[in-house]
């Protein structure tokens, strides 16, 4: 059950195929940004962790109801709990007719993990081979989700003047970011299909922005965790979706 004061982490990348080892890549990838944390625990179905003492074979092993990976989380302490799994997205749902992997993470706000947020997300997404992703604080990203519509069906606007995004399935190709959060991982692709960086235009992301070791990029859009009730957070958040309208499928780049 995801909680109120939780980091949560998306990334979206290509589906997974034979014999792929993206899912192991993404819990090493966290594991790594976080020493001394070790995903090597799962939860059964009543909701009880147990450990895996076959981690890795568990992790390849896929999930028994789908494509994807199965959750694994670092142990019984529910204070700490760390999880992260994987769900297959069909091509008939996916951004381009294409099928995808969706990779979820999620963890307490603690000083630590905000302080490895960058690096957890980083290691995320890049072992997954990522197209983009996002870290967003639970409250925020429930209110960035409803801006995602079908507006034959809900023609209500989006809270707080957010603009109204594309479903996924409307979404012109994988590279394309389907929303913003506080964290954003873009890919060199996800990138270039945006237009970022422009340094004449993008000089204040670029101050809170930095490679990756594939050539991607991590963008942070506000110095604390984005907190919609703050006027000035939402400024920024509303004026990078200025800045990128591709960003949702909202207009070609």
């Amino acid at each position: 059950m995801k909680r109120r004061n939780d980091l949560v982490m998306i990334a979206y990348a290509p589906a997974l195929t034979g014999n792929d080892r993206r899912p192991l890549d993404v819990v090493h990838g966290l594991e790594r940004a976080l020493p001394g944390m070790h995903l090597d625990w799962a939860i059964s179905s009543e909701g009880n962790p147990y450990p895996l003492p076959q981690r890795d074979a568990w992790v390849l092993g896929g999930r028994p109801d789908g494509p994807g990976f199965p959750l694994v989380c670092n142990g019984p302490n529910e204070s700490e709990l760390v999880t992260v799994y994987g769900l297959g997205i069909s091509a008939d749902s996916g951004p381009g007719g294409q099928p995808l992997l969706d990779v979820h993470a999620e963890m307490p706000m603690s000083a630590g993990n905000l302080a490895a947020a960058e690096d957890l997300l980083v290691g995320m997404a890049e072992g997954a081979r990522a197209f983009w992703g996002h870290a967003t604080p639970f409250p925020a990203g429930v209110e960035i989700a409803r801006q995602t519509k079908n507006q034959a069906a809900n023609p209500k606007p989006p809270p707080r003047g957010l603009p109204a995004l594309k479903l996924t399935r409307e979404i012109p190709s994988p590279e394309c970011p389907h929303r913003l959060g506080w964290l954003n991982y873009w890919s060199a692709a996800a990138a270039r299909h945006i237009g970022f960086p422009d340094p004449a235009r993008d000089a204040e992301l670029l101050s809170r922005a930095r490679r990756t070791a594939t050539g991607g990029w991590m963008v942070r859009l506000t110095a604390a965790p984005l907190d919609l009730d703050n006027p000035a957070h939402l400024e920024t958040l509303l004026r990078t979706y200025e800045r990128f309208p591709a960003i949702g499928g909202r207009m070609s780049p």
